[in-house]
């Protein structure tokens, strides 16, 4: 059984099939994504300050690392299929990079198949995000610079770091998580009647928005053609066994295995588009949001999350 939140977002798209004028007010929109983000950090982080912060580094140096080589994995894929040297390292940024929306939909189908998952998941989250966007950008300038006979400018590599690393989401993130950590069980007892009951409810309020915006990006998918509907669903299943496979190496339970398959199969629609816009302008956005908005991020929805816990099933049994 598809988790109830999927319906919202399925609803949103079908509204904007059937041309309908529903619509959340941009404000909501932007509320909404700072709760979850915060939500989603408040929750890892009260399970971090119990947890022994020595036993966590190898997870993060893995999930870093995984992170990071995502995007040099499948830059020389995106290059098989014609696709120009900055969109191809800006389209696998956005792949490298991951998506919090899928990550929050990824344990609470965990969560209602009663399948227990690592409590600190959130931390993985957070350290992925960025990783991915430098190594795509690396890449960016490593095409230019081959295009331009190496003449390509560095870039505002200052600007960009100030982006990635205070951006929105990576705030928020960890900054709920150090909150959490600090503050642990007992003293986020006052919010969790804010930041922790509500979250499905909220989580598919947010999902109706984004399966209205996923519903308008639909039409372009015949505009880029065959490959990038090859990208946007070809790809997350060949990733999420890579992170399946990591996850397993570290020894995670069955649900984190899960996760770290659903987190290394998502594509970013938030963090990705900003840094990509400032780093590569060159590179077309359009493109990229496609791919990760309107092709992967339903597709994992649907299909991918149950099809990765299956995966950690099997891989972990």
């Amino acid at each position: 059984m598809i988790d109830v939140v999927v319906f919202f977002f399925v609803l949103g798209v079908v509204a904007r099939l059937v041309k309908s004028d529903l619509r959340l007010p941009e404000a909501l929109y932007e509320t909404l994504s700072i709760y979850l983000l915060l939500a989603i950090g408040l929750k890892g982080g009260i399970e971090l300050s119990s947890q022994p912060l020595a036993a966590l580094a190898p997870q993060v140096a893995a999930t870093v690392a995984l992170g990071f080589a995502i995007p040099f994995a499948l830059f020389p894929l995106l290059r098989a299929l014609r696709l120009s040297g900055v969109d191809s390292a800006s389209l696998a940024a956005h792949y490298g990079s991951v998506s919090v929306v899928t990550f929050a939909v990824a344990t609470a189908t965990l969560a209602r198949n009663g399948i227990p998952y690592e409590p600190h998941a959130a931390l993985w989250v957070a350290v992925m995000e960025a990783p991915a966007l430098v190594a795509g950008i690396l890449l960016a300038r490593w095409a230019q610079r081959a295009a331009d006979g190496g003449s390509a400018s560095g870039g505002r590599w200052g600007a960009l770091a100030h982006d990635v690393l205070f951006g929105k989401s990576v705030l928020l993130l960890l900054g709920g998580l150090a909150i959490g950590a600090i503050a642990g069980a007992e003293g986020t007892a006052p919010i969790r009647a804010v930041f922790i009951d509500p979250f499905k409810g909220v989580l598919a309020l947010f999902l109706l928005e984004l399966g209205l915006v996923a519903g308008a990006r639909l039409g372009e998918v015949r505009r880029f053609g065959l490959a990038v509907l090859a990208v946007g669903i070809g790809v997350p299943p060949l990733l999420a066994v890579a992170g399946a496979l990591v996850g397993v190496a570290l020894g995670l339970s069955t649900g984190g295995v899960a996760i770290l398959a659903t987190l290394a199969a998502s594509a970013s629609y938030i963090a990705a588009p900003t840094a990509m816009r400032i780093a590569v302008p060159e590179a077309n956005a359009g493109l990229s949001i496609t791919a990760a908005l309107g092709i992967t991020f339903p597709f994992n929805l649907v299909v991918g999350i149950p099809l990765y816990i299956a995966l950690a099933q099997a891989l972990t049994r």
